[in-house]
């Protein structure tokens, strides 16, 4: 879809790993990927370094920057911006909107996100499907992006704060026995628990701040203005 949006130069503002990245990159597209957290950014750098002959990761750009002062931790390109900007992997959800004034760090992590765009750029972000979290109580069984073959349960909770949602709990259940095979305990993967059980992990949990379909499409028509046009894709 980007490609044949004419895009070339794409800001991941949320590369962690860097796996949608290298994706990118093996597309043909010029990538640069920041992140907040160092941590994640080593996994990034060490695919760059390990593919480093191959000139697209040889010009791969990593950075460590915030969204909330990313302007001023990163350079825009030359020719004005950036052609495209993605959030993935359900990224923005782990964003904390402020007490004080509702509504007013989401607004400025997008309003920043804008700020890197060039003129006529384009802003893709994926959520999971909170719209039916909050009405059902429970994740979606049927999911384009977040699926695996291993998920067998999500047990879903959530926290209200006067009378409105928070946060969203996600517990998955996990059946990797077929994975056991591919470890051993010595392998990074597995956690403290795991490691004395001779298990791999096989539960974890996740924690969101959940957005209403309504509530973040009019956040985004605040940032671009109503002119801005805007679609839908996914479950």
């Amino acid at each position: 879809k980007l490609q044949s949006l004419g895009c070339n130069h794409v800001l991941d503002v949320a590369c962690g790993t860097g796996i949608d990245s290298v994706l990118l990159l093996e597309e043909g597209f010029k990538v640069t990927s920041v992140d907040a957290s160092d941590r994640m950014l080593k996994y990034a750098l060490k695919i760059r370094w390990n593919r480093r002959k191959e000139t697209a990761f040889d010009d791969w750009v990593i950075e460590e920057a915030n969204w909330l002062t990313l302007p001023e931790d990163l350079v825009k390109p030359a020719e004005g911006g950036f052609d495209a900007v993605i959030c993935l992997g359900n990224s923005f959800s782990h964003l904390p909107d402020s007490r004080d004034a509702p509504g007013s760090t989401h607004r400025q992590a997008i309003a920043n996100f804008r700020e890197m765009l060039r003129p006529g750029g384009y802003l893709v972000i994926d959520h999971r499907n909170y719209d039916h979290i909050l009405d059902y109580g429970t994740t979606p069984t049927h999911s384009i992006y977040y699926n695996s073959d291993y998920i067998k349960d999500i047990q879903t909770s959530v926290l209200y704060v006067n009378s409105k949602p928070n946060l969203v709990v996600l517990d998955y259940v996990m059946d990797i026995s077929s994975l056991k095979s591919k470890f051993d305990c010595t392998d990074s993967e597995y956690s403290k628990k795991g490691r004395l059980s001779g298990e791999p992990i096989n539960n974890f949990r996740l924690s969101y701040y959940p957005h209403r379909l309504s509530d973040f499409t009019n956040l985004l028509e605040d940032v671009f203005g109503k002119e801005a046009h805007h679609e839908i894709y996914g479950d």
